[in-house]
C-alpha cells in the first residue's frame, strides 16, 4: 500500500514523495520577472514533491493580472533559471504552470491597450488584480474580450511551443504543466457557457476540445510527453466558467488524454477554493468515471487530485489509491516545510489572507518553519 510520504515516478520526473505544492498566484513578479524573493519562496518549499510554480505567461497576450510572471522574454527566462537552480541545490524538484489567461483580462495587461481575446466576444463576470498608480493593488471587472479568428489560433499554439521548450531548455525547469482550468483560455474553449463559435472549435464537444488537444500536442513537441502535466476543473464555476453537462466533456478531454503519454492529470475536485461537492448540471460529477475514461484509453500518468484537502483526507486517498499524487494550496502558503509538519503531526501555520496578492517578504517567505 503506498502512503503520502512514498516515492513516486510520474512520467520522467522521479519524485520523492506523493507531496505536490499546487500553483498559487501570489503577484510579486514586477515586470512580469521573478526576483530573488521568488527565488526565496521556492526554495524554502522544496522538500514537496513536486512545486507547480504560479501560472506563468506563454505570451504579453496571456497576461491578466498584474505582477505575474511570464515565459516569453528573456528577462523572464533568465529570472526563471535562478529559481529553478535554487530549488535544485536545495533538492527539490520544479514544473510550470503554462498559462494563457483569454478573456480573464484588462486592457491596459494587454499590448498596445487591446482588448482580451477569447472563443467568442463573451465578458466574464470576473476580476483581474491591478497595480495602481500609488503602488498598491486591487481587484477590477475584466474587459470586454474579442473573438479570435481563426487564423489567430496556430500562433497562440506555436506561444505554447515556444514557452514549453525554453521552460525545460533555458529556464531549467524539471518540466511544465497546462493550465487548462478555472476558465481561463483552453478551459473557455471547452465549456458552451464561454464558447459560441461556430467553426471547427465550436459546437459539439469534440470541436470544442480541439483546442486543448492541440494545445497540448505542442506542449508536448516543445517538452517531451514525460515532462507534461495538465490541470483540469471539470466543475468550478470559476472566472465565470459553465458547462450544463460537465460529464461527457471531461470523459472525452480525459480519453484524448490517455492517448498522449503525458506525466500526470491534476484535477481539482468541486469548485475551486470552495466545496468539494459542488456540481454544474443537474446531476453530480463522477471523478471515478472520469478517471476510468483516462485510465481506459491507456493514460498511465499519475493522478495528482487538488481542493480542500487536510492530512486525514490526503493520507486516504493516497492509500486507497483514489489518487497518486496531492496537491495542496493555501496550507503551502503558511507551511513552507508542509511535508514535515503532515508527516510528524505538527501543528500548522494559519495563512495572512490579506497578503496573499502583491506586497513583498511579508505573508511570502517569513512564515515560521517548524522548531
Amino acid at each position: 500500500m503506498a502512503t503520502l510520504f512514498d516515492p513516486i515516478l510520474a512520467g520522467d520526473l522521479s519524485l520523492p514523495n506523493r507531496i505536490a505544492m499546487a500553483p498559487l498566484t501570489r503577484n510579486r513578479s514586477p515586470g512580469a520577472v521573478p526576483t530573488p524573493l521568488v527565488a526565496e519562496y521556492y526554495t524554502q518549499r522544496a522538500t514537496a514533491g513536486l512545486l507547480i510554480t504560479e501560472a506563468t505567461a506563454i505570451s504579453h497576450q496571456g497576461q491578466g493580472y498584474a505582477d505575474v510572471p511570464g515565459l516569453y522574454a528573456p528577462g523572464q527566462i533568465a529570472g526563471w533559471r535562478r529559481v529553478t537552480d535554487a530549488v535544485h541545490a536545495a533538492g527539490g524538484r520544479i514544473v510550470t504552470q503554462l498559462w494563457h489567461v483569454g478573456r480573464i483580462s484588462h486592457e491596459t495587461l494587454q499590448p498596445g491597450g487591446g482588448k482580451p481575446v477569447a472563443p467568442s466576444a463573451i465578458r466574464a463576470r470576473s476580476k483581474t488584480f491591478l497595480i495602481n498608480a500609488d503602488g498598491s493593488g486591487s481587484f477590477a471587472e475584466t474587459s470586454e474580450p474579442r473573438a479570435l479568428e481563426l487564423s489567430e489560433i496556430p500562433g497562440i499554439l506555436d506561444d505554447y511551443r515556444r514557452a514549453a521548450r525554453a521552460a525545460v531548455e533555458e529556464a531549467g525547469f524539471d518540466g511544465v504543466e497546462i493550465h487548462a482550468a478555472n476558465g481561463y483560455l483552453i478551459d473557455q474553449f471547452l465549456r458552451s457557457g464561454s464558447n459560441r463559435r461556430t467553426d471547427a472549435y465550436g459546437g459539439p464537444i469534440e470541436n470544442r476540445a480541439r483546442f486543448l488537444f492541440e494545445a497540448v500536442d505542442a506542449v508536448i513537441e516543445g517538452a517531451g510527453a514525460g515532462r507534461v502535466g495538465i490541470r483540469l476543473s471539470p466543475v468550478t464555476p470559476a472566472n465565470d466558467a459553465f458547462d450544463p453537462e460537465p460529464q461527457p466533456l471531461f470523459e472525452h478531454v480525459a480519453r484524448g488524454l490517455g492517448l498522449r503519454g503525458l506525466a500526470y492529470i491534476h484535477t481539482i475536485e468541486g469548485a475551486t477554493g470552495g466545496a468539494r461537492d459542488y456540481r454544474q448540471g443537474e446531476r453530480d460529477f463522477d471523478y471515478a468515471a472520469y478517471k476510468a475514461a483516462y485510465r481506459d484509453a491507456g493514460g498511465k500518468g499519475a493522478w495528482m487530485v487538488n481542493n480542500g484537502y487536510d492530512a486525514g483526507l490526503a493520507r486516504q486517498a493516497v492509500e486507497s489509491g483514489a489518487a497518486d499524487l496531492v496537491a495542496f494550496g493555501k496550507l503551502y502558503i503558511a507551511n513552507p516545510d508542509l511535508v514535515t509538519r503532515l508527516r510528524d503531526g505538527t501543528a500548522l501555520n494559519a495563512p495572512d489572507k490579506t497578503t496573499f496578492y502583491g506586497g513583498g517578504a511579508r505573508g511570502y517567505t517569513d512564515y515560521p518553519f517548524a522548531a
